[in-house]
């Protein structure tokens, strides 16, 4: 009886001392926190890099609506190859990504000065409106009288549309199922005539009037 009691106290210590040792005992804990820490690290890393260039691209974006409403608004008459021409140039400000999920519209609206509708006169791009449809614009983009408050006439518009299907610039698994669409429109008004003709100009060269 008294071995036995011998033997489970001898047991007892043995299996205490080897707790002391494993608690002491430091070595592999560097390489189990980095086992824990890396998968949080390459989360930040690679959340930055992708948050980071979607607000390029959404800039680049914001920057080719602008370009290729201004370039269509320097010009008094305009055809297929001169839009084409100005796509080309709005798609360059993408680079050095990539440009292939872009559709660009440009679109001339008319202000109708007694019912205050505004509707497509012509429109060309990827998605090119009906014309005389309808868009809602920004009220403070139409001119009004500042005594009668009444719209005036012969307000035309060029409405370029851009939209973006973003996807992660680090390819991983999840590349072909995460798209993020962004898009952005500007608005400019003509400055070489009261309107831009599209696809030539008329005789007489009267604005048309929808």
């Amino acid at each position: 009886m008294s071995f036995s009691i011998r033997s489970i106290r001898k047991s007892c210590l043995r299996t205490q001392l080897l707790a002391i040792r494993l608690l002491k005992d430091r070595r592999g804990i560097a390489a189990t926190e980095f086992a824990v820490l890396v998968p949080v690290m390459l989360a930040m890393f690679f959340g930055t890099v992708e948050f980071s260039s979607a607000i390029a691209i959404k800039r680049k974006v914001t920057t080719m609506a602008r370009t290729a409403a201004d370039l269509t608004s320097q010009a008094s008459v305009v055809n297929d190859t001169d839009l084409a021409n100005f796509f080309a140039a709005s798609l360059g400000i993408l680079t050095p990504y990539d440009s292939t999920p872009t559709n660009t519209t440009v679109s001339e609206l008319y202000v109708d000065p007694v019912s205050g509708d505004v509707r497509v006169e012509w429109s060309k791009g990827a998605a090119p409106r009906a014309v005389k449809s309808k868009v809602v614009i920004p009220t403070g983009l139409i001119s009004r009288d500042p005594t009668t408050n009444a719209i005036l006439a012969n307000q035309y518009l060029i409405f370029s549309e851009v939209n973006y299907l973003y996807k992660p610039v680090v390819d991983y698994a999840m590349r072909s199922l995460v798209t993020i669409p962004m898009s952005d429109v500007a608005y400019t008004r003509p400055r070489q005539s009261t309107c831009v003709f599209y696809p030539a100009t008329p005789s007489p060269a009267t604005c048309p009037v929808l």
